[in-house]
C-alpha cells in the first residue's frame, strides 16, 4: 500500500496509509528508517521490544509511532498484516496535511533529528 515514487505513505480520503516493516523482540523501540522490498516498495522500518504474540508488537508499534508523530494512539490503526511483519497502518486525519507532515518527519529522521519531532494535525 505504499505510494508511488518510493514513499511508504499514501493518501486516502480519511487519512494516510503507511506501509511498515516491523522487527519484534528488538533491544529497543525505534524507527530505523526505510526498508525496500524486492519489488521496490518502500516500508517504514520499525523495531519494537515487544514479542509478536497476542498483538503486543502491534500495540508497541502504534504507541511508538503515535509518540513520534505526536498523534493520538486512537488515530492509528493496523488495517492489514496484523500477524505479519509487513503491515499497513491507517492514520486518521486530513490526508494532505498528514502527508506533508509525515514526509517532513521522514526527512528529519533521515538527517538524525526526528526523534519525537512530531507532526502537527
Amino acid at each position: 500500500m505504499a505510494a508511488a515514487g518510493g514513499s511508504p505513505f499514501a493518501a486516502r480520503t480519511d487519512g494516510v496509509t503507511v506501509a511498515v516493516k516491523v522487527t519484534p523482540k528488538a533491544s529497543r523501540n525505534t524507527v530505523t528508517g526505510l526498508a525496500e522490498d524486492a519489488d521496490g516498495r518502500q516500508h517504514l522500518a520499525v523495531a519494537v521490544s515487544a514479542p509478536p504474540e497476542g498483538g503486543k508488537a502491534n500495540t508497541a508499534v502504534v504507541k511508538l509511532l503515535a509518540r513520534e508523530w505526536r498523534v493520538a494512539k486512537s488515530a492509528i490503526t493496523v488495517i492489514s498484516g496484523g500477524a505479519s511483519r509487513r503491515k499497513s497502518l491507517h492514520v486518521a486525519g486530513d490526508p494532505q496535511r498528514l502527508l506533508l507532515d509525515l514526509r517532513g518527519w521522514l526527512s528529519d529522521i533521515g538527517r538524525g533529528c526526528g526523534a519525537n519531532g512530531g507532526i502537527s494535525r
